[in-house]
């Protein structure tokens, strides 16, 4: 499996903190809310899709539309196991490039 990219990981973490009520707008607030950087609501759509499309999400639309939406449903995303195992994956992968810098980057272990 291809290694992921940086807001790609950003993405999948708030689907898997928004929990059941993962769906765009509220997956936008999770990453806005974390303080990690400014993004757009399309920059987050178009990665919802890549990941779809990559198998690492499954998206699944409500059974009712809400009025704020113009009675479209809206759709609910939720991780994969194939995409709980690319983070898995790059956080091990970032935890050993860290592992050991602590000195050079003046933080203490831990």
């Amino acid at each position: 499996m291809a290694a992921l990219g940086e807001f790609e990981q950003l993405v999948l973490l708030a689907v898997l903190r928004a929990g059941d009520e993962a769906y765009g707008t509220r997956i936008l607030q999770e990453i806005r809310g974390a303080g990690v950087r400014r993004t757009s609501r399309g920059a987050v759509y178009v990665t919802l899709g890549r990941l779809e499309e990559k198998g690492l999400l499954r998206g699944r639309a409500s059974s009712e539309g809400t009025s704020e939406r113009g009675g479209r449903p809206r759709r609910y995303l939720r991780v994969t196991g194939d995409g709980l195992s690319a983070l898995r994956s790059s956080r091990a992968t970032l935890v050993r490039l860290w592992a050991g810098l602590e000195g050079v980057l003046g933080e203490a272990e831990g």
